[in-house]
């Protein structure tokens, strides 16, 4: 990493940004990061970050925990090398994590992103993945299941070595043979079964001696009686060496020719884990995506230096190349000039590098060729430079390849020498770069470099703002104000003898003292409108929330009026149901008498049935919003009123009749029932006489079928007896005849099936009836029967 960017703390930024890369390749790849001078480039990472960022917002990050760089395996295997059982399992971890980035992204698969060709390259292998973890239990052992051949030779050696072990436990429980040895237990050695046996019995136990105890008292002696039975095992034992080569011989091959798929899924798991490493960080940071540019223009709102922690960093406004190519920022020492000036570079860095950047929505950042920053003490004892001599090297490095696409930081330009020659000579270095057109932000102490600043196109003043009665920053950069130096108005707060501090006032000259007295007048005029444009701010605010305030209370009003008429329309609706129903049942009846009686009862069959009709007309009524009195203050009459239209009178909530029209004061002659009275206009709601008779039909419900309708081809009999149903079905038939209608859908449900039976035997043998069916998919299926009527 380039000094420039060491200067500016970058270094670190990437070593908190490791922190949030999950495999060590991502980690790597992280310390690798640098910015990126191509616009282009620079807006492609900036976008994947920003896709990366979308995604674990609504879905959580992806585990790029098991992702590491097996490439050295493969290419062994390739070769015809053999893999070990830990780089096999490395393998299948490889493939695991692979799997699982894939998986998680099947899931969040309903948001497009920029990362989309990377998810892509991701080649999921369960199928040997599945086979590696089948075969291999640890990094040094091998499955029992890994191949048949291992299983079986397995098996025997359990056999021979049980029987081994059965023959050895019937001579250490003998009598005869426990005085011999030193413990009555069965070992090992060299991977033979023996006993341990006193030395100065070893003649008395017939076998070979495989070991001596470092005492010398004991000796461990294969007995002869088992001598054949453990070479048996031995002998498998070396089978099933030979049966783990030969299986991890053919997992390496086939390892080998994945080479190429899981050398590209690894490479772009560890791209995709420095991409979401960056997001993690965006996220910590409170970070967001600025806008880009290549004409040098930076606009920082609300920046925030990323190693200052939190609880302490205080978010600044920091503009170049804008409105000026040259900041000059002054102000007294420990002010924040210098974290202010690495804000900028070090933002603009990050952006460069992919990152998104702590500031507010809209900030902007122009992409740079070449960022340059002389900050800080750099003496060299070893090089016997001082610090001036330092920053003079700095300058003459960065002049020599500093050109209009360069941003050039310069922390306390000119200090280090004599006051007057500083002054000049960093008034030279900056004319030089602001004439090469290089974007320069730089700190001094200078009063000379504050009034080049004032006189000069292009070149701006910035301070650091500083509370003098508490004596601390306050860390908020001001641009266009040049700052002050405050030394006496410090040295005074710490208690400096007052006689010191008005002999160096005295000193100073007068044209300073007034171009300090000058500075100080514009930022207490500052403060006074920065205070007064807080208050407005608060008082808009406080306004606003005050009108939100009312326009809820509005609006729960304006709701709770209509919950109310509509509670109310719900129970006329209920009314007009239960009364036509009744007057439904009532006609059936009148029907059945009609059949059977003389031709007066067909006239009183007539006139009630008009009658009905007319209660129906009148209960219909009660839902019209009008007759239920409210009022509608935007109501415009919809024509001019003519005698004898019928009208509401909306604040009694009383229909009339109008007898003559408006005078000139706008009052209507209107007669409510037998009284006769004048109303104002405004307060009359006509009342159609097309909408009298096209009253609302109330909402079907469950149950709105009647044993008889006259007006309706349908009749519902759920939950009724066979007979009642019969009964009410024949009923409708007969009105149906007299209506004309030519079908009737009878609903009967599915239920046991034997109303269903019942209708149908009964609709068999009717003289009115020509056929019937069942109903269709959409009319109800079995649970409807359309019986279709003789014309």
């Amino acid at each position: 990493m380039n000094r420039h960017l060491t200067a500016l703390e970058f270094d670190k930024i990437l070593q908190q940004l490791t922190a949030f890369a999950a495999s060590e390749e991502g980690k790597e790849k992280v310390s690798l990061l640098r910015p990126e001078n191509d616009i282009f480039l620079v807006n492609s990472a900036l976008e994947k970050t920003a896709d990366a960022f979308g995604l674990m917002a609504r879905f959580g990050a992806p585990s790029f925990g098991g992702i590491r760089n097996v490439n050295n395996s493969l290419v062994r295997a390739g070769a015809g090398g053999v893999l070990t059982m830990s780089e096999l399992l490395r393998i299948a971890s490889v493939l695991r994590a692979i799997r699982g980035i894939v998986e998680w992204r099947d899931s969040s698969a309903s948001m497009q992103t920029t990362l989309d060709n990377l998810f892509d390259c991701l080649s999921p292998n369960k199928y040997f993945e599945d086979k590696i973890y089948s075969a291999i239990i640890s990094e040094d052992e091998m499955s029992d299941h890994a191949s048949p051949q291992l299983y079986e030779i397995r098996r025997k050696m359990r056999s021979a070595a049980s029987r081994v072990r059965d023959q050895l436990d019937k001579m250490i429980h003998s009598s005869f043979y426990q005085k011999f040895l030193q413990e009555p237990i069965v070992t090992q050695r060299n991977g033979r079964y023996v006993v341990p046996v006193k030395t100065q019995y070893r003649g008395e136990v017939k076998g070979l001696v495989h070991d001596t105890s470092s005492s010398g008292g004991t000796v461990f002696i294969e007995p002869a009686s088992v001598v054949e039975a453990n070479n048996a095992i031995k002998v498998l034992q070396s089978q099933e060496r030979d049966e783990i080569e030969r299986i991890l011989e053919e997992l390496s091959t086939e390892a080998g020719g994945f080479y190429e798929s899981i050398k590209l899924s690894c490479e772009c798991a560890v791209e995709l884990d420095l991409i979401f490493a960056k997001a993690k960080y965006a996220y910590e940071t409170k970070s967001t995506v600025p806008s880009l540019n290549e004409r040098g223009r930076i606009n920082l709102k609300k920046a925030r230096h990323p190693l200052i922690p939190k609880s302490e960093v205080v978010p600044t406004d920091i503009n170049l190349g804008i409105d000026f190519d040259t900041l000059i920022i002054t102000g007294p020492n420990t002010g924040g000039k210098t974290v202010s000036i690495k804000t900028l570079g070090l933002l603009t860095v990050m952006a460069a590098s992919g990152m998104m950047i702590p500031a507010a929505e809209g900030s902007e950042v122009s992409v740079f060729d070449r960022i340059f920053a002389d900050i800080g003490d750099e003496q060299s004892i070893e090089q016997s430079l001082s610090t001036f001599s330092s920053h003079i090297m700095n300058i003459i490095e960065i002049d020599k390849e500093a050109n209009e696409k360069s941003l050039v930081l310069i922390d306390e330009l000119g200090a280090g020498t004599d006051p007057v020659e500083g002054a000049a000579l960093a008034m030279a270095i900056l004319e030089n770069f602001h004439a090469k057109g290089a974007k320069v932000a730089a700190t001094t102490h200078y009063a000379e470099l504050k009034a080049y600043a004032i006189q000069t196109p292009g070149v701006e003043n910035g301070s650091c703002e500083f509370d003098v009665k508490s004596l601390k920053p306050t860390y908020r950069l001001l641009i266009g104000l040049p700052g002050r130096s405050n030394a006496f108005a410090i040295s005074e707060r710490l208690g400096m003898d007052g006689n010191i501090i008005r002999r160096a006032e005295s000193l100073v000259s007068g044209e300073d003292i007034a171009f300090e007295a000058t500075i100080g007048e514009l930022q207490k005029s500052r403060q006074s409108f920065e205070e007064k444009t807080k208050e407005a701010e608060e008082l808009m605010q406080k306004a606003r929330e005050e009108t939100a305030k009312a326009q809820k209370i509005k609006d729960s009003i304006d709701k709770l009026k209509a919950d109310e008429l509509e509670k109310a329309r719900k129970e006329a609706n209920h009314i007009i149901d239960r009364a036509r129903r009744s007057a439904d049942t009532l006609l059936a009846e009148l029907a059945s008498l009609k059949e059977q009686s003389t031709e007066n009862k067909t006239d009183y069959y007539k006139k009630a049935k008009q009658a009905v009709k007319k209660s129906g007309a009148d209960f219909a009524d009660i839902v019209n919003p009008a007759i239920l009195g409210v009022s509608d203050e935007d109501y415009v009459l919809p024509r001019p009123l003519k005698i004898g239209d019928s009208v509401l009178i909306a604040d009694l909530g009383e229909t009339a009749e109008v007898t003559s029209l408006p005078d000139r004061k706008g009052k209507v002659e209107v007669l409510a029932g037998v009284i006769k009275m004048k109303a104002d206009l405004a307060n009359l709601r006509l009342i159609e006489k097309q909408k009298k008779q096209q009253t609302q039909k109330p909402p079907k419900t469950e149950r709105s079928f009647a044993p008889a309708d006259a007006g309706k081809g349908e009749i519902d009999i759920r939950g009724m007896t066979v007979d009642d149903g019969i009964m009410a079905v024949d009923l409708q038939l007969d009105v149906c005849m007299r209506n004309g209608l030519n079908q009737l859908h009878i609903i009967h449900g599915k239920g046991t099936g034997a109303l269903r039976k019942g209708i149908q035997d009964y609709l068999r043998k009717n003289r009115l009836v020509s056929s019937f069916r069942d109903g269709k998919l959409g009319e109800g299926d079995t649970g409807v029967t359309v019986a279709t009527l003789k014309q």
